[in-house]
Formats: structure tokens, C-alpha cells, sequence
């Protein structure tokens, strides 16, 4: 129900965002942006898109756009009335700030769960690979490999790589259930930030305990103090990010590789005319990798030219393409929301996907062309998809089964409703992991933050900014604040690291190559051009963000910037944050310490006492917080001040004199043997 006062309605509309204050930078064909295009051509076609469903959806409820509509149990749903005139309690008595934190942990302990389980998954995979029961996969980095095994406390002496890695696989799975204590990463994190975890009693336990208790307390009954409630989203959070995450990114990189820097290409025009377009759409890259390595077969590109067809070209959407692109080099068609637009294209003859981010109205899209949806996992099946369950053992096996299907779908394609758009093509360098930006700074046997860190001193580099997450339709088509907010912060010489959609943005616009160094400020373009990298660093998918607090700690313990990642002269922004995921990427930056601002609207703003709580107050505790903030230009002008700021507490903003030390100054030094 949509609460029917002015005022309500005055702020649901400035939350849209002001068709005169945004750029369309990449244009297509017909004048437009390239989505306004594909969406223009669907409309045409009687195809619906993610647009029509969320125009079909207004107004939006009111109560649940700020917070205020409680499900948690069946004596609702209860509504509390922001401006006084309605209820101010539910049935139980909980108020505005009980309703919308209970909201905001559990949101959070979804977006956990969501990437927890991920990590999980290749956790199992580890194990499968070590013993031998998961043919097509193999252990990719050895030396990766060690590391992870000296924070599990696994032996490696006299070892079998095998051995070591079946160990390594157990003791992550173990990090998941485990009944006594804490995440073994979060020793990664610098020792002031542990002890203020400690302090607070937010050190996050075993991942699947916090997700459980965080659904415990928000319960009917149960933690009804929305502080307390906050601390455990905290630790619900932290337990995903220097957890589940990690595992996951960890992980991944001894399977199949950790990222180093290639070029890639991105947008619609990688897709192929007179070849088997193949579409791969999710988040796990397990799948993924077996489906890149079916399409290599020769068995099936001779069947793929049997058919007609030059040969076969696989291309990721979403997080799954980062994945792709950022070890292989294969292409990426776009990131969410646009896996419409890629199927009406009319040239795609499968979309294989697994979980996360997968649109239920794909079924109908594809059912307008001849594309065919396939599901490969258990726990993301889709009604009218067709289902081809792949586990750790038939990965390869199945993989080439879809592949085939694919290509035996080639001679169904309605060549007269080919529309690839030809402009649509972007170069882009990708895969910058944590590893290859020590490697890049100071070289295989020096590899560190130094240069970093001693750039951001003398001031050549303000700061850094992480621009993370998802794209959401409530960001009208041709309107792309990314592009906006990142060229305003290379402009001010803030080094921008990127992930998920938001790095899928940026990438198909053409801004993730050496030559927008052009675009930055003097002093960020006199490091961008030493080091041989671009502004934008592109460190890989949303799960990817772990690689960015490894780099925080690493910059604290390099020196000179402060003793803990709260002291640093950095922000996270994400803007069009559609996913619980990305909820619980900002409470555990937050709890890592990072001042992190998400737009399009708060979560928490039905609540004044929550909201403050968030963008201020919690700052007392954690040393970040949170800002909320519809207006993209501000946002940029949030993430420069706090940067500023930062580097005022430092005292790096004031030029020091130079001192030559004689004889009695040096008596005088305290130095620690």
C-alpha cells in the first residue's frame, strides 16, 4: 500500500534521478545510448524489459521503500506512518527503529548467505579437484595455494600439492560450521582493527552461525534494540567479507587462476553474426571455466561449422563475465540489466546461467526468439527454463552437452531479426588482483605498497575510491552515474578500483584502458603512466571486494598512513545497489572501517534514529559509516571531502620542512631494535 501524503510522493520522486544532470557518453546508431536503442527495438518488438515491469510497478509501497512495512510474523504486516498521522507502533509494539534495523540485518545475513555459499561451493570444489573426483579442473597456483595454507595452518614441508590443497579445501569448509571460534582471516586485518572488533564483540564466528543468529534475533520476540541489532548485522557482514568472500576469491584463484592484467573486449557488439552465440550469466565461475573449456573442444567447433556457423563464441553477463574476462580474456556482453537486451539481440542460442542476478522473466524473452534458457544448478532452478543439473564430477561432461544443444539451436535463428549493434564494442584491461598491484609497484622481488602509499603522502594521488555493485532499473535508461562519478574522482586524482556491474559499466564505456589517463588529474596521471596502468583498476566480481580490504590492510601495514584501514584516505561508493548482497558489501566496509556511500534511496530512512545512527553515530564505534545520497554529483563531492579530510588528520596535507639531521638530533632518535 502506497501511503497517500504529498510529502511521501515529493520524495519518492527525488529519488529518480534528474534526466538534466546526466551524461549518455557512449552513443548508439540512432542517436541514443545503446540501451535506449535495444530498448526501443523491444518495445517495437512487443518484447517486455526490466523497464516495463518496474513502470508497471508504480507507485512502489511507500512503507517498504523506507523501511517502515514488518512481515516478520503473521500478526502483520504491520505499516508504521512516518509523519505521525498513522500508526506509530505494529502490533507488538516494535517501533519505526525496531522495524527497519530488524530489516536492515537481515538483509544483510541474505547478501552473506548469498556470497557465503559461493564460497562454500568452491570450497567443495578444492576438495573434489585435490582428490582427484572433479575431472576438467586442476590446481592453477601453487604459490597461492601456500599462502592460503599458512593462514589454515596446514603443513606444507615434504607435501604433495594434492595433499595440501584437500587440507586447505577442509579447513575452509570448516570456517562455515565451525562450533569454536573466529574467522581465521580476519588476522589479515590490521591488529588495531581486531582489537576494536574484539572490544565490541563483533570478531565474526562461523559464517553459517552469524547468518542463523541474525534471522534469530530480527525474529518475532527477540532483539528488539536497534544498536544491538546494527553490531550484529556487523558481525554478520564482516563474517561474508573477511570470511565467505574471501574464501571464495581465495579459493577461486588457486583453481583457476589468480588475475593478472589483459585486455578484453565489452558491450553487445562482441556478440557474433555468423557464429554460435553463447551467453554464460551468474556468478559462479566453476561452471563457467567447463563451459570456456566445451567450447575449445574441436569435436565441437567442426559440429558448430556443420551447422553453418564460423565457429563458436562464448560471452559472460554479469559477474560471471568479470570472471571470464579477467582470466581468459573472453568477452563480456554487458552487466544485469542487460541480459534483456543481449537475448534481443536475436543472436544468441543459449544462456546458460547458475545463481544470483538471474532474471525469472528470461523465460519470456528468450521464448520471443529462438534462444534457449538453461539452469545448471539445484538451488536456482527457474519454471519454463530448461534444466541441466552440473555438479563438481560431470562439469566437463555436462558442459559439452549444453554446448552441443547450442550449437544444434544455430539453424533456428530468424536472421532477419539480428541486431547486434555495431558500435557497441569497448576495449578494456582488466584483472587487477591485490597480488599483480604489489607485482606492478615494485616488481617481483620488491612487490609492495610503497610507491602507493608515498604517492598518496606527497599528494599526487589524493586517495583511493572503491566504486562497487549493481546497476538497477531505477536508474532510467541512457542515465549513467558510474561514468559521471568516476571521471569527476580520476579528475581530482583519486585512484578508482572497481567490481561487479559497476565495473561492467565502466568497462563496455571504454573507461578502463591506459589512454583515459588523459582524464585525470596531473597527479594521478604522472603515477598511471610510471606504473603503466590505467585510473580505473578493474580487481574483478562483486565477490571480488575482498581483494580491496587485503589491499587496505596491506597499504596500513606498508606505513605512513595511519595504524588501521578507518585512518586511511579512501571511500566506497555504491550507487545503484539492487541486491542484499550489496547491503552486506557496505556493512562489513563500514565495519572494516571505510566511509561508504550507496545511492538511489536509503534502506533505513523511515527510521530518523536508525538512519542517524548509520551516517553518524556508528562512525563513534567502527570509524566508518555510512552516507545515502540520491544526487550523483554530491556523491563525488562526499567521497573528495572525506578524502580531504582524512589526509587532514594525517597531516600529509601540510607541506613539512625539510630537516638535516646533525650528530645530536640523531642521539636523540628513539629507535626500536
Amino acid at each position: 500500500m502506497q501511503p497517500k501524503d504529498k510529502k511521501t510522493k515529493a520524495k519518492a520522486k527525488k529519488t529518480k534521478p534528474d534526466k538534466k544532470e546526466m551524461k549518455t557518453p557512449e552513443k548508439g546508431s540512432n542517436g541514443g545510448t545503446i540501451a535506449e536503442e535495444m530498448l526501443k527495438r523491444m518495445k517495437e518488438g512487443g518484447v517486455e524489459s526490466i523497464y516495463d515491469r518496474y513502470e508497471a510497478q508504480q507507485p512502489q509501497c511507500g512503507f517498504g521503500l523506507v523501511g517502515l512495512c514488518c512481515r516478520h510474523c503473521n500478526m502483520g504486516p504491520c505499516n508504521v506512518d512516518p509523519f505521525g498521522k498513522g500508526p506509530q507502533k505494529g502490533v507488538c509494539g516494535a517501533d519505526a527503529n525496531t522495524i527497519t534495523a530488524r530489516h536492515f540485518t537481515r538483509s544483510v545475513a541474505a547478501g552473506a548467505a548469498a556470497h557465503s555459499d559461493h564460497g562454500r561451493s568452491i570450497a567443495q570444489l578444492l576438495v573434489a579437484t585435490a582428490r582427484g573426483e572433479a575431472p576438467g579442473y586442476k590446481i592453477k597456483d601453487e604459490e597461492k595455494l601456500m599462502m592460503v595454507a599458512e593462514w589454515f595452518d596446514v603443513k606444507t614441508d615434504g607435501r604433495k600439492v594434492e595433499e595440501i590443497a584437500e587440507e586447505v579445501g577442509e579447513m575452509a569448509l570448516a570456517e562455515f560450521g565451525k562450533s569454536y571460534g573466529f574467522q581465521r582471516f580476519t588476522k589479515r586485518a590490521p591488529e588495531t582493527r581486531q582489537k576494536l572488533w574484539e572490544k565490541l564483540n563483533i570478531t565474526p564466528r562461523a559464517i553459517d552461525r552469524e547468518v542463523t543468529e541474525s534471522m534469530h534475533r530480527t525474529g518475532m520476540g527477540s532483539d528488539q534494540d536497534y544498536k544491538n541489532l546494527i553490531r550484529q548485522a556487523s558481525r554478520t557482514a564482516l563474517a561474508d567479507g573477511w570470511g565467505g568472500s574471501m574464501v571464495a576469491t581465495e579459493l577461486q584463484d588457486i583453481l583457476f587462476g589468480t588475475p593478472k592484467p589483459i585486455r578484453g573486449k565489452a558491450n553487445l557488439g562482441v556478440l557474433k553474426e555468423d557464429e554460435v552465440n553463447i551467453l554464460v550469466h551468474g556468478h559462479e565461475p566453476q561452471i563457467s571455466e567447463m563451459v570456456a573449456l566445451a567450447t575449445q573442444d574441436p569435436k565441437l567447433i567442426e559440429a558448430a561449422k556443420a551447422v553453418g556457423a564460423k565457429g563458436i563464441n562464448l560471452a559472460g553477463i554479469c559477474c560471471t563475465a568479470n570472471e571470464l574476462l579477467m582470466r581468459h580474456g573472453i568477452p563480456m556482453a554487458g552487466h544485469m540489466k542487460m541480459q534483456e537486451m543481449a537475448i534481443a539481440t536475436g543472436s544468441i542460442e543459449a544462456v546458460i546461467v547458475d545463481i544470483q542476478c538471474i532474471m525469472q522473466a528470461d523465460v519470456e524473452t528468450s521464448k520471443c526468439y529462438h534462444t534457449k534458457l538453461i539452469t545448471t544448478c539445484s538451488k536456482a532452478r527457474i519454471v519454463g527454463a530448461e534444466h541441466v543439473d552440473i555438479t563438481d564430477e560431470n562439469a566437463l561432461e555436462q558442459a559439452k552437452k549444453i554446448v552441443k544443444t547450442a550449437i544444434d539451436n544455430y539453424p533456428n535463428r530468424d536472421r532477419s531479426r539480428v541486431y547486434i549493434p555495431k558500435d557497441a564494442v569497448k576495449e578494456m584491461v582488466v584483472g587487477f588482483s591485490h597480488e599483480t598491484i604489489k607485482y606492478m609497484l615494485g616488481g617481483r622481488f620488491r612487490a609492495s605498497y610503497r610507491p602507493l602509499n608515498d604517492n598518496i603522502m606527497n599528494g599526487k594521488i589524493r586517495g583511493v575510491a572503491g566504486v562497487v555493485g549493481c546497476t538497477s532499473p531505477k536508474v532510467l535508461p541512457g542515465h549513467q552515474p558510474y561514468i559521471e562519478l568516476v571521471k569527476e574522482l580520476i579528475a581530482n586524482n583519486i585512484l578508482v578500483v572497481e567490481t561487479g556491474c559497476a565495473a561492467t559499466e565502466c568497462g563496455k564505456e571504454g573507461l578502463m584502458i591506459p589512454e583515459l589517463q588523459e582524464a585525470c588529474g596531473e597527479g594521478l596521471r604522472e603515477v598511471c603512466e610510471t606504473v603503466g596502468i590505467p585510473p580505473i583498476l578493474h580487481a574483478g566480481a562483486c565477490v571480488d571486494n575482498s581483494r580491496i580490504l587485503i589491499a587496505c590492510s596491506e597499504m596500513v601495514e606498508e606505513g605512513g598512513l595511519g595504524n588501521d584501514i578507518s585512518e586511511l584516505p579512501l571511500a566506497g561508493v555504491c550507487y545503484e545497489w539492487m541486491h542484499e548482497k550489496a547491503l552486506c558489501i557496505g556493512q562489513y566496509f563500514v565495519a572494516s572501517g571505510v566511509f561508504t556511500v550507496f545511492g538511489i534511496n536509503s534502506p533505513v530512512q523511515g527510521a530518523p534514529d536508525v538512519q542517524k545512527w548509520l551516517t553518524e553515530g556508528i562512525e563513534e564505534e567502527l570509524g566508518g559509516m555510512w552516507a545515502f545520497e540520491p544526487d550523483i554529483k554530491k556523491v563525488a563531492r562526499l567521497v573528495i571531502d572525506h578524502i580531504e579530510k582524512k589526509r587532514d588528520a594525517l597531516g600529509i596535507n601540510v607541506l613539512a620542512e625539510r630537516k638535516l639531521f646533525d650528530m645530536e638530533d640523531r642521539r636523540k632518535l628513539d629507535i626500536k631494535v
